[in-house]
């Protein structure tokens, strides 16, 4: 049974705030483990991590205006990215390269189990402009995840 339109639109907002939130706390996390990666590949390693991230600022903006063509608030500060990520924070700079990548790949998982909430939710509210956006959204994730659990073998 569909929600009822307001009920289905502010949970359409909630999730696509969410995945902003989770968009700009791995995209730090990501330049992090980028600055301070160390070791025999720190060469792809840093290449790699600084893809990524810009792949994930690079949706920022986008899932802000989804927010904002809903007629809705996005985030407006590090305090709203904080309380709405799913993403926990990392300040230990001495993590091996190894633990960097298992980190990111385990948050690209939890990026991804976003992101397909953000594709019920606007399934639901019959958003189909957002609902096809978060097609590819859902891939570039779905990459960054084959990439990591790769690096890792």
């Amino acid at each position: 049974m569909a929600k009822s339109g307001d009920n289905s639109k502010s949970a359409l907002v909630e999730a696509l705030n969410g995945a902003l939130a989770d968009h700009l706390a791995l995209y730090i996390k990501t330049k992090n483990f980028h600055w301070h990666v160390a070791g025999p590949r720190f060469r792809d390693l840093h290449l790699l991590f600084d893809e990524q991230a810009k792949q994930l600022i690079g949706l920022a903006d986008i899932i802000g205006e989804r927010v904002r063509k809903n007629d809705a608030a996005t985030l407006t500060s590090v305090g709203s990215v904080g309380k709405a990520t799913r993403i926990g924070d990392q300040d230990d700079v001495s993590l091996d390269a190894d633990a960097m990548v298992k980190e990111l790949h385990a948050d690209n998982g939890t990026l991804l189990t976003r992101l397909r909430e953000v594709k019920e939710a606007s399934e639901e509210a019959e958003d189909f402009a957002t609902s096809g956006l978060v097609d590819e959204w859902i891939d570039q994730a779905e990459e960054r995840v084959w990439f990591l659990a790769q690096t890792l073998k």
